[in-house]
């Protein structure tokens, strides 16, 4: 997708996807490779850095919850005076650029200085910490829809109405993907519970699709109690609604099996 007009240099948004590597898109590996200057997130693997040009620039602009981050207004100066330079940017994001990635942002800023604009989609944690598991987020039974929330609220603004939000999810039979909600399971699970029922499923994923990852399912009067047991860490995935049915023996599983070699890059 192409917004906006050039004007020296140009710019990419490529999703990262979750971490691992095979599951980048060839587009985005073409993009990587063709990159000046890479801006990229904390959570991008070396893996997935391993396809930029020996060449290239590199330069880190993590941003995660509850650690120091590179202030946005910095990134969004830096990618545009390096496209004005001439430099052909990407911003490699972790997951998606335009699902919680501050994407639209960045490309309101590049284009009101007339420089163009790519973005590279990747496929989001949200799916595929499900996926990993062998869970679908629809099902003609259990799920008619699913939302992708964040639970990190915009600083001095109301965050989500969790109340309202379990109450049309219990009535339309929607899956909830919660993103960044790690810091604030506590409040999300009491406003859940004022409209899903205690004892509607709930999987946990932290480092979707890395080998580190790790997983839990409960249900959701329990969800802050399985967190702290388990010693789960941020970042990680809830997913909450009666698509999850059946994994109440998740903890003793291995998430399903993936033909995957990790091909390294040339």
């Amino acid at each position: 997708m192409r917004f906006g007009g050039g004007v020296k240099g140009r710019v990419f948004l490529v999703g990262a996807g979750p971490g691992d590597a095979e599951l980048l898109t060839l587009k985005a590996v073409r993009v990587i490779r063709s990159a000046t200057v890479l801006l990229v997130d904390d959570l991008v693997s070396d893996e997935v850095l391993a396809y930029a040009n020996a060449n290239a620039r590199v330069v880190y602009v993590g941003k995660r919850g509850g650690c120091a981050s590179t202030p946005q207004a910095f990134i969004e100066k830096l990618m545009a005076s390096q496209a004005l330079a001439g430099e052909t940017v990407v911003r490699l994001k972790g997951g998606d650029p335009f699902i919680f990635g501050r994407g639209g942002e960045e490309v309101e800023h590049l284009r009101s200085h007339g420089i163009e604009v790519d973005v590279v989609n990747g496929i989001t944690s949200g799916l595929a910490a499900v996926t990993s598991m062998g869970v679908p987020l629809t099902h003609r039974t259990h799920a008619h829809g699913v939302i992708f929330v964040t639970g990190h609220a915009t600083p001095h603004k109301d965050g989500v109405d969790w109340s309202q939000l379990a109450q049309t999810a219990h009535q339309s039979r929607l899956t909830l993907v919660i993103y960044m909600g790690f810091k604030a399971c506590a409040h999300i699970q009491v406003g859940l519970l004022n409209g899903l029922p205690k004892d509607t499923p709930v999987l946990i994923v932290q480092n979707a699709s890395l080998p580190t990852q790790r997983q839990k399912s409960s249900q959701l009067d329990q969800l802050v109690d399985t967190i702290n047991k388990k010693e789960l860490q941020s970042p990680c995935i809830i997913v909450v609604g009666d698509v999850l049915k059946g994994l109440a023996t998740l903890s003793s599983q291995p998430p399903v099996a993936c033909e995957n070699t990790h091909l390294t890059a040339t």
